[in-house]
Formats: structure tokens, C-alpha cells, sequence
């Protein structure tokens, strides 16, 4: 693409002081002994052992919240899901009750499957923040814990507070969420795990790698921020990922070079224009007619290049009891997007309880 002259590069060249960027290691989970329901790999259990022995931190990082991401039935393999939303509730032990990071709905934990009625078959599956330290606190049971998630704290006085007394020295062990990303010193913390590096590479999301690298990359930065060597060990299925040995080699010029090869190559932003529409209802059949017409009546973007995808159901496609379609729009880069895109959905006149609304180059494809 060429330079515009909009924007400058600044590269930070060394981290602050005299820290460094910690060795970036990758444990392949392929090949550790793993006993069922477990997270924790045998080689991160060692570091963190060897930490806790030298008097340094260590922070184990998940990019989730709450106990587990589902709640299934061990006799029916019914998942729990939010009555109002297409997505499973979320077991938060702490809480007691069962929580939908969609919308917000909560509910209490069953002692009996809705679906089958059979009682003490209900278990989480996948780690999530409070699971993770409750395995913790067995796996180093002299260690003292501490757990950084956003749902834990009732205010930012507390959250702050928190924080304040892990950086004095006030706990062997962090378990984080992405709260703990960024923006943190903590002079004590010398290794950081990434309990599940390929979490963020899953999905349709275009920015998908981008999002990983720079989460991880973020996340490992945590470590080693005084004249203490830090470490950084990602736990991966995947270890031989280009994002995943990107992160690694610390290269993150190859990185953005091969990843805006991707974007070139595909036309999307920076080098495309997008446009995602969102059309939602609690009447999926007239939510997904009016997706259909406006597929069907595309001339306004034809007339400037641009192609309609869709409809298709959202990768969400329930909230709040409101069923969602999606279509996107795909553009040259000099492409009038905005205008074309007022000019076609303003064809039709929006009935009963439908909404719509337009996302230029959408942050979030959800």
C-alpha cells in the first residue's frame, strides 16, 4: 500500500530501565504428560516450583473469565446454555451461579440437568480463571495465590488495591485474565505462562492473528521488568503456528510483514474496505427476509465495485432474545464504502421491531 503520510512510525527500540524482553519458550502440549482435567503442564509446574523456591513471582495467564467456559451434563451431554442469548453460561464458583457473558444474565447453579433431570452429572469443562486456581493451590500448596479477573473486584478502589499489594511482594503465584496485559510492574515477576496460546487463533475474525500476537506479546512483557531475567513460556498444540513462532523469535517486523502479505492478498483493511451490517429481531423469519432483499438489491454497490456477503447467521447469533444476521460488504480501498452503503440500506424501511446497523471496517465480526 502506499504511504499516505498520515501517520508516522515511532518504534520503541528497549523496554524501560533496565529491563529486557524475557526468553520466549513454547511448551509443546502434544508431548506432556497430562492427567485428565488438568492445565497445568508438568515443565510449567517445574518453573513455577523454581520461582516460588527463589523468593520471584510468576503469572499464570488465561485469556478467559469465570470457572469454565461450559457447563455440561456428564449423562446427556446437555451444555448449559442463556435462555436469552446463542451462548453457554459460564459456571463462576465464587459467585455460585452461572453467568452469560453476552448479555448478563445470571442464574444459580443447577444440582440437576435442565435437559435430563439427572442430579450431580454436572461439570465444567475448559479452564477458566477460578478453575485454574483452584488446580494452582494444589499443585503449590505453600504458595500464596492471588487471582487478577475484572469479575472479582466490586470496584476500581479494590482492583487497584490489589494490584498494589501483588507488586509489594504479597503473593507467589498470579492467576490474570487480560486485565493484568498491560500496564502492570510488578518487580518480583520473573516468569509468565500462557496457559492456552492458540485460544485466539481460532475463528473467522481477520484480526485474529493480530489480536494474539499482540495479547501475548503484551502479557509476556510482564515478566522480567527490573534487573531480574524474566521468562515467558507458552503452552501450545500448536507451537509450529506462524503467529505462535513469530511471538517466539520476537519478530515482529516478519510478523506485520507476512500478515499484511495476508490482507493484501485478500483485499481486506488496510488494503480493502469493509462494511459489516448487522441486522437483528425477535422474528428470525422477517430478520432474515429483509437480509435476503437486501442481498438481492445490491445495485448501489455494484455501481462502485463493492461485493455483498451473506446472509448468514451471526457467529452470535441470538442476544437478548434478539436473533442476528450479518452481511458484509467488501470494497477497492478508494472505494466511496459509506456512501454506497447509506444509498442500499436506505432502500427499505425497517418494520416492526427490526434494527439494523452498519459497522465500517468492523473492529469485532461477532
Amino acid at each position: 500500500m502506499p504511504d499516505a503520510g498520515k501517520y508516522k512510525r515511532i518504534e520503541l527500540t528497549s523496554r524501560y530501565g533496565p529491563a529486557v524482553m524475557p526468553d520466549m519458550r513454547a511448551i509443546d502440549m502434544r508431548v506432556e504428560d497430562m492427567p485428565s482435567g488438568t492445565w497445568i503442564s508438568p515443565t510449567l509446574r517445574a518453573e513455577v516450583t523454581a520461582r516460588i523456591e527463589k523468593g520471584e513471582q510468576s503469572l499464570l495467564f488465561i485469556n478467559r473469565r469465570g470457572y469454565a467456559p461450559v457447563t455440561i451434563c456428564r449423562a446427556c451431554g446437555h451444555q448449559i446454555a442463556c435462555e436469552q442469548c446463542d451462548a453457554r453460561m459460564v459456571e463462576h464458583r465464587f459467585l455460585k451461579r452461572l453467568l452469560c457473558h453476552q448479555c448478563g444474565e445470571s442464574a444459580p447453579m443447577p444440582e440437576a440437568c435442565p435437559s435430563c433431570g439427572v442430579e450431580g452429572k454436572l461439570a465444567a469443562v475448559g479452564p477458566g480463571v477460578e478453575r485454574l486456581a483452584e488446580e494452582a493451590k494444589e499443585a503449590f500448596p505453600e504458595a500464596r495465590l492471588a487471582v487478577l479477573s475484572s469479575d472479582l473486584f466490586g470496584s476500581a478502589r479494590a482492583l487497584k488495591e490489589g494490584i498494589k499489594t501483588i507488586a509489594e511482594g504479597g503473593a507467589d503465584v498470579i492467576i490474570g485474565t487480560q486485565l493484568v496485559a498491560k500496564g502492570h510492574n510488578f518487580p518480583l515477576l520473573t516468569l509468565v505462562g500462557v496457559i492456552d496460546a492458540d485460544l485466539g487463533l481460532q475463528g473467522s475474525d481477520l484480526r485474529a492473528a493480530e489480536r494474539t500476537f499482540q495479547l501475548i506479546r503484551q502479557v509476556a512483557g510482564r515478566a522480567g521488568r527490573s534487573e531480574r531475567k524474566g521468562v515467558a513460556m507458552l503452552q501450545s498444540h500448536q507451537p509450529e503456528h506462524p503467529v505462535i513462532r513469530a511471538i517466539l523469535a520476537g519478530d515482529e517486523e516478519a510478523f506485520w510483514q507476512a500478515e499484511a502479505s495476508e490482507r493484501r492478498h485478500a483485499g481486506v483493511p488496510p488494503y480493502g474496505r469493509m462494511a459489516g451490517i448487522i441486522l437483528s429481531s425477535t422474528d428470525v423469519a422477517e430478520v432474515f427476509d429483509l437480509g435476503n432483499a437486501l442481498a438481492r438489491n445490491d445495485q448501489a454497490l455494484r455501481q462502485i465495485g463493492a461485493q455483498v456477503f451473506g446472509p448468514a447467521p451471526a457467529p452470535i447469533a441470538r442476544i437478548r432474545g434478539r436473533h442476528r444476521v450479518r452481511l458484509l460488504v467488501k470494497a477497492d480501498k478508494a472505494a466511496p464504502l459509506q456512501s454506497a452503503v447509506a444509498k442500499w440500506v436506505g432502500q427499505f424501511k425497517l418494520k416492526g421491531d427490526i434494527r439494523l446497523s452498519v459497522d465500517i471496517d468492523p473492529q469485532s465480526f461477532y
